[in-house]
């Protein structure tokens, strides 16, 4: 039985619709092709375009729908229940399209806005580098102010979307004495001379979103390009980063449901001694504790929903979130995968899938240790 959820709308719901037929009728059937090539389609951004699925918080003037922070989190939802990975539609659209629009001035916005909602140019943000990690502060690609441009020198790594993209967010060093007040964002457009991307990284899992190393060797973008004030690029980083925690939080959530769904089904079909794994006293205890903990986990991801909707979810909150969701999610996803015995090892079976897709969730937007941190400077 589904918990009774009152923090959508009707036309959430609505959207809702919407979106599961998207993914049913254009993804679910294309996602084996896209795991074997390593990244999806540019066709499929266009498409996503067409329907309105990209970037639904934006205003309309620009191609977004004037929805709200209630659509991004159907769409997390909806990919996460149809076991759709690699489309960073999420990335996309609730993580790098909001600096633009956030700190774009109304040339900026008018120049790249149509074209990112209309999934003819795909965004990436370039802030990770080899001896970064979770720490911006560290980052050491520069960006020096000559004349009226920006000269880019350094590299990223697991840049999701960094094959794809036509638009990044790229993080530099305008003033590289001055730590965090040093860090300054700038829109770099892909086909800029001196921009080359690397290899595609080989991850373990979500195979089929495209991950890479960038490069920029002397790459010249005009200052025009830069997002916001020159040396607040950290200031703005933090101001958006919980929103990219939390979507990870809503998807965590929805991914739990579903793959107890699954498991529900798997185990009270499957024989074991005799009688179906269901009759099995720890079975029945295994997953009554995914349950208590999935609604606990639901509950608690409505709730802070419900605050980011309002434009109240903390930084603090958003850690809360991110990690307790995370955690949650592949405690009770290794306790389902060992009830499907040693098909829970095969990847023709969905759980087994979600467990190496789903491993990364506890590093990506900032890993859990950096979570840990968050919480407790707060405590």
């Amino acid at each position: 039985m589904q918990i009774k959820r009152s923090v959508y709308r009707e036309d959430h719901e609505m959207f809702r619709d919407t979106v599961r037929r998207f993914l049913e009728r254009e993804c679910v059937p294309n996602q084996e092709r896209w795991e074997r090539d390593g990244m999806v389609s540019r066709e499929i951004w266009l498409k996503a375009g067409k329907e309105g699925l990209l970037c639904p918080m934006l205003p309309s003037e620009f191609g977004g729908s004037d929805g709200d922070f209630g659509h991004s989190a159907v769409i997390a939802e909806e990919l996460a229940r149809a076991g759709v990975t690699g489309f960073s539609l999420s990335l996309h659209s609730d993580i790098v399209a909001p600096y633009i629009n956030r700190l774009g001035t109304s040339e900026q916005k008018q120049r790249w806005l149509p074209a990112i909602c209309a999934g003819q140019k795909i965004l990436a943000v370039a802030m990770t580098e080899s001896g970064g990690g979770s720490d911006v502060k560290a980052i050491r690609t520069t960006a020096e102010r000559q004349g009226d441009e920006y000269v880019i020198n350094g590299s990223k790594t697991f840049i999701s979307n960094g094959l794809l993209a036509d638009l990044m967010v790229v993080v530099v060093k305008t003033n590289p004495s001055a730590g965090a007040k040093g860090v300054s964002l700038l829109v770099v457009e892909a086909d800029r001379e001196g921009f080359r991307r690397g290899r595609k990284l080989e991850k373990v899992g979500l195979r089929a979103q495209d991950t890479a190393e960038l490069f920029f060797e002397n790459v010249r973008v005009p200052a025009s390009n830069l997002l916001g004030e020159e040396g607040k690029g950290f200031a703005y980083l933090m101001e958006e980063l919980p929103q990219e925690r939390f979507v990870i939080a809503v998807g965590a959530a929805a991914k739990l449901e579903h793959l107890l769904s699954l498991t529900l089904e798997y185990v009270k079909e499957r024989k074991a001694f005799g009688q179906t794994v269901w009759d099995f006293q720890n079975t029945k205890f295994k997953l009554a504790d995914v349950k208590a903990q999935s609604v606990a986990l639901r509950t608690m991801v409505d709730h802070y929903l419900d605050q980011h909707m309002a434009r109240k979810l903390t930084l603090e909150e958003s850690a809360i979130a991110k990690l307790h969701a995370t955690e949650t999610l592949w405690k009770c996803l290794d306790d389902m995968v060992q009830l499907h015995g040693g098909y829970g090892y095969m990847l023709e079976y969905p759980i087994a899938r979600a467990f190496v897709d789903m491993r990364i969730s506890r590093i990506y937007g900032g890993s859990n240790e950096v979570m840990r941190e968050l919480i407790a400077r707060k405590l």
